[in-house]
């Protein structure tokens, strides 16, 4: 049983990712709705999950000092509130890739419900913390996850 249990992850359908949050109590304020920063994180963990499902090991990548993943950018527009036990989507698109970042437009809902817009730049960088250009097989896993309209950028 126990080698059966997964954490929570995603699915990639087309030129978009998907994945499922829960709001807990701790995600919420005394009203029971979810604290601002907390999309930030559901987005951060959509993110994450679709380095993990495009074959892209930053931890490897990080551990050998090749570099990582950093936010450059990020904007958010809220429109709606999420409350507790809400069950959100986030939906995920890269929409823009250049040598060393790639541009992502998020977006949370509570089923058809639009909650919050979130744009983020995701830089490469190396261990010093200076931009890098990204490794040729993570551009590749990305180009083929981006939006099929927008081509690779130099």
């Amino acid at each position: 049983m126990k080698d059966q249990m997964q954490p929570p992850s995603g699915r990639i359908e087309g030129s978009r990712h998907f994945y499922p949050v829960r709001v807990f109590f701790e995600d919420t304020d005394l009203s029971g709705i979810a604290y601002h920063a907390n999309y930030l994180k559901w987005c951060e963990r959509a993110r994450s999950d679709i380095l993990r499902l495009l074959g892209i090991d930053q931890r490897a990548a990080n551990e050998a000092g090749e570099g990582f993943y950093a936010v450059s950018e990020a904007q958010i527009k809220w429109r709606r509130p999420a409350r507790l036990d809400d069950v959100l989507l986030v939906e995920t698109r890269a929409t823009e890739l250049r040598a060393a970042s790639a541009r992502m437009e998020q977006k949370v809902f509570r089923g058809e419900e639009l909650l919050a817009t979130v744009d983020i730049v995701a830089a490469f960088v190396a261990p010093d913390g200076r931009p890098k250009r990204q490794p040729d097989a993570w551009r590749q896993a990305f180009a083929e996850f981006a939006v099929p309209s927008d081509p690779v950028k130099e």
